[in-house]
Parts: C-alpha cells; sequence; structure tokens
C-alpha cells in the first residue's frame, strides 16, 4: 500500500480547489457581467490604471510575497496610484506621499472603516477589535475606552516604571547569562528576549498581572506565558490578511469548503490565545478595563478584544521593530558609538535611563525614526475600504474599494528621501526629513491609538541596550559578513532569520548592572 506524502496531499488539495473555482466560473461570470450592466456609467468614469486581469481570480496571482515589494514593482510600472481586482474584491493600491496624504485628510471619512476579511474576522471575534471592526458608533467607543482608559497620556506614564521594571530584569538575566558564559560572552535570541520583555510589560500594566517566571528567576529565553502566546501568533499571521497563503479572502466560494484546512488552523492557534487572555480575566476580572458594572459575559468578551488588540499588536510590532533596530546597529557599529557617546554624556554611567531621558536622546530618537523608516511594522499599513465614491489623484475610486497604502514604498521613494536605502540617523538629526512623511502607524482617525505607548517603550528598550553593552561585542553569530536583513511576509514586517547576537555588558555599566 502506498503512503500519501504531504506532496501528494497538497497537489491533491490544490486539484480540489481548482476544479471548485471552474465549477463555479460560470456563476461568477454571470455575475460580473450583470454587475457591469448594473454600474455601467460608472465603468465610463476614469478608474486607475492597472494590469491585465485574469477571469475568477483577476490579480491574485500578483500577489508575490513580500507584498509590498511586489506591489511597489508594480507602483513602477502603472503609476502611484493604480487599480487591483482580487477575486470579488476590488483594491487601489496608493504609492507616493502626495496621494497618502491625499486619502487621510481630504477622504479621511471616507475611508475611515475597514475591509472585512473572513479568515481575520475568525482572530478577531468577528471583526470587533479595534483595529478591524467598521467605521461608526461601536468604534468610536471602542477608541474612547482605549484612549481615555488605556492609552492616554497619563496612563502610559504610569506604565513607564513597570516596564522599567521588566526591562532590568532582562538585563539582569543578559548580564547573568554573559558571566556564566566564557570567550565571546552569552549567545542571545533577541527575538525571544524582546517578545518576552513586551508581553511581560503589557500584561503588567494593562491586565495587572505577570508572567508565571518571576523577574529574579533563572534565565530562559520566554515564560510559558510569553511561549503559548508567541506559537499562537507565529500561527495566526501567514494566514490572515491581503497576500495570505489562501485565497477564502478573496473568493467567497471558497468559504464553504476550507480546502486547505485554512480555518482549522486559525481556531487551533485562536483557542490557545483565548485560554491565556481568559486566564488574564479571570485573574483580574475587574480591574481589567475598569469595567465596574453589567454582564460579566459581556465583560470578558470586550476584555479579550481589548487585550487582542493590545497584546497582538503591541508585543509582536514593538518587539520587531527593536529587533530590526538592532540589526540595523549591528551591521553599522558606529551608529552604536554615537549613540553609546551621547548617552554617556547625558544620562552617565552612574544608573540607567529612564524616560524622562529620551526627549533629551536626539540621536536615539534619530535611530528610532530611521528603524521606522525603513523597517514599518505594517508595510502596507492596516487595510481601509471607501464607503463611498471619491478621487483619488483624479482617479475615480468606487464606494467598496479596498485601499492599501504602500507605507514601504512611501518610506524609500528615491525622489523624497536621498540614498533612501541607507540607514542614516542623521537624516532626523539634522533636520533634512522635516517634513517628509513619516507614517509607521498609519494616519487620519484609524492611526494607531497606541504610538505614544509604542514609542516610549522603544525609545526605553533600546537605549538601555545601547546603554549597557559594548558595540564591539554585539557580534552577530554565525556570518562575518553582517547580520542577514531577509524580509519576511505578512500583516506584519517579520525578519526571516531570528536576531541572534554575542553580548557582553560594558565596563563602564557594570557596576550599575550588578546591583539591578
Amino acid at each position: 500500500m502506498l503512503l500519501k506524502t504531504p506532496f501528494a496531499t497538497l497537489t491533491s488539495n490544490m486539484e480540489t480547489a481548482y476544479l471548485v473555482l471552474l465549477s463555479f466560473f460560470f456563476i461568477l461570470a454571470t455575475h460580473r457581467l450583470l454587475r457591469h450592466h448594473r454600474h455601467g456609467k460608472r465603468s465610463t468614469q476614469k478608474l486607475p490604471p492597472g494590469p491585465l486581469a485574469v477571469p475568477v481570480l483577476g490579480h491574485l496571482h500578483l500577489l508575490k510575497k513580500p507584498l509590498h515589494h511586489k506591489l511597489a514593482r508594480l507602483a513602477a510600472r502603472y503609476g502611484p496610484v493604480f487599480s487591483l481586482r482580487l477575486g470579488s474584491r476590488h483594491a487601489v493600491v496608493v504609492s507616493s506621499a502626495d496621494l497618502a496624504r491625499e486619502c487621510f485628510t481630504e477622504h479621511d471619512v471616507t475611508f475611515a472603516s475597514c475591509p472585512r476579511f473572513p479568515t481575520l474576522s475568525l482572530v478577531t471575534y468577528g471583526g470587533t477589535t479595534i483595529g478591524n471592526c467598521v467605521y461608526g458608533p461601536y468604534w468610536r467607543h471602542l477608541r474612547r475606552v482605549a484612549t481615555v482608559h488605556l492609552l492616554s497620556a497619563r496612563r502610559v506614564s504610569s506604565m513607564l516604571p513597570a516596564i522599567g521594571t521588566e526591562l532590568r530584569a532582562m538585563v539582569r538575566r543578559m548580564h547573568r547569562a554573559a558571566a556564566d558564559a566564557t570567550g565571546a560572552g552569552a549567545r542571545v535570541d533577541l527575538r525571544r528576549r524582546l517578545f518576552e520583555l513586551i508581553l511581560s510589560a503589557l500584561m503588567e500594566t494593562i491586565a495587572q498581572s505577570k508572567t508565571s517566571r518571576g523577574v529574579n528567576d533563572a534565565d530562559t529565553d520566554m515564560s510559558p506565558e510569553a511561549q503559548e502566546f508567541k506559537e499562537s501568533l507565529d500561527a495566526l499571521v501567514p494566514l490572515v490578511g491581503v497576500g495570505a497563503a489562501n485565497a477564502m479572502d478573496f473568493l467567497p466560494v471558497l468559504q464553504r469548503f476550507d480546502v486547505f484546512g485554512v480555518k482549522n488552523r486559525i481556531a487551533a492557534a485562536v483557542s490557545t490565545r483565548d485560554a491565556l487572555f481568559q486566564r488574564l480575566i479571570d485573574t483580574e476580572r475587574r480591574r481589567l478595563l475598569q469595567i465596574k458594572d453589567g454582564d460579566e459575559s459581556e465583560h470578558d468578551e470586550r476584555a479579550a478584544v481589548f487585550a487582542e488588540s493590545t497584546f497582538t499588536g503591541g508585543a509582536e510590532t514593538t518587539s520587531g521593530t527593536t529587533e530590526w533596530a538592532m540589526s540595523l546597529l549591528l551591521n553599522h557599529p558606529e551608529v552604536i558609538k554615537k549613540a553609546q557617546s551621547e548617552i554617556d554624556t547625558i544620562v552617565g554611567n552612574s544608573r540607567l535611563l529612564d524616560a524622562d531621558d529620551l526627549p533629551r536622546l536626539g540621536y536615539l530618537q534619530g535611530i528610532l525614526n530611521e528603524t521606522l523608516r525603513l523597517y514599518p511594522s505594517f508595510p502596507l499599513l492596516v487595510p481601509h475600504e471607501s464607503t463611498a465614491d471619491c478621487t483619488v489623484g483624479g482617479h475615480h475610486i468606487p464606494s467598496g474599494t479596498m485601499l492599501l497604502v504602500n507605507a514601504y514604498a512611501i518610506h524609500r521613494d528615491p525622489t523624497v528621501w536621498e540614498d533612501p536605502t541607507a540607514f542614516r540617523p542623521e537624516r532626523f538629526v539634522d533636520g533634512s526629513a522635516e517634513g517628509r512623511l513619516l507614517i509607521p502607524f498609519g494616519m487620519g482617525r484609524r492611526r494607531c491609538p497606541g504610538e505614544t505607548l509604542a514609542l516610549r517603550t522603544l525609545g526605553l528598550v533600546l537605549g538601555t541596550l545601547i546603554q549597557c553593552f559594548d558595540a564591539f561585542d554585539w557580534d552577530t553569530v554565525g556570518d562575518a559578513a553582517g547580520v542577514d536583513m531577509t524580509e519576511g511576509s505578512g500583516l506584519t514586517l517579520p525578519r526571516v532569520v531570528p536576531l541572534e547576537a554575542m553580548c557582553k555588558p560594558r565596563q563602564v555599566m557594570l557596576d550599575v548592572i550588578r546591583k539591578l
């Protein structure tokens, strides 16, 4: 009896999917003809240009990974605004700063809503999280709770001591690992340590809870909670969003069949994630979100919505940005030396830097801005959707069109940025970047409400790592040519290869670190 290999199974699944597509081709073609007839007047208006579409699939075959690179190449051919048809969805891609400003200022309300993706709805409680719900009274309520109760300037300031505590614990564990190592120092998996740090800080500040590993426990990369949450995210990210590994979001006919088992894989990962959220809610039921009255099940549901938005959006993106920043610094040791010199001059060597120091550390802020320019957490931002007809760049955009803004391409536009692919923090210090559009947190009324917390956390984490560990001892592991900067794909922008490095504490900071 022959065994069915994974390749054979995949081939069989693909054949089934194509048979399903062909079976419904006539229905879909008829639907398109009827829709074209109903909207005949609209078709005469000047739509954005775009590549030739194929029947049924439209331009889905063009969605190569990483998607932001492919869309940038299409923009070079068709212009800064062009059209795509992704299965049953119509989309427009914007790749210039001027058109992005037009979309999120003149047409901000029109593009204030978000498209509903079936796979993303499975992850976001039916599309009820703050980053994915439709624009309206419910979104305004979530936004008000987030900005007033969770992420206000006063609340962010109150979070910083807890973030500092977790950061000192990480430095202490890294020093302990370095002291136990021999030779060049301790081998550090920065991706795991940074994710653990950010998640622990968010749990402490948002959910009033801690991971099961105390800050003084033996050195490990991640706590059980962080490991559990990280594994669920790693499973979910490749399955959701534009350019994901499934066609369910763009071909409604496939939503009934789950040909590739996407729904089952999402359900398994969501179940693991939600079990962690429920434990947090059960532990601190009344303090989470400061909800005092009403139905308890409703409280749990609303708390889970905010937990998903905060933990998923905060932990993955903030730790990922720090990982990109350290990758850039390891490839540019002269930048580390300049940043250390600034910190030594302004903060000194008798204490760790704190949040009050950040506004005075201009070069450190330049490093953060340059990292966010080169590697924005959401290279295509969060997808938007028009709720009315409008005109962008002289082109007609029909209601119901998905808007993708290629922030990655805008940040690297050679007509705007001098030497756009180079890592030059100085451009944000000498004023040469002034007036240029930088939108790593989005733009307009759907701009990320966690921007202030993210920037303060990034400054503290990156500044402390630079202050405490020596530039020449942050040697990369197993790659004399430098750190591999290959980009991954998904809703966010991960590194393909997790960042690992050999670290040693700076001699001038040893006394401070030993007292932590």
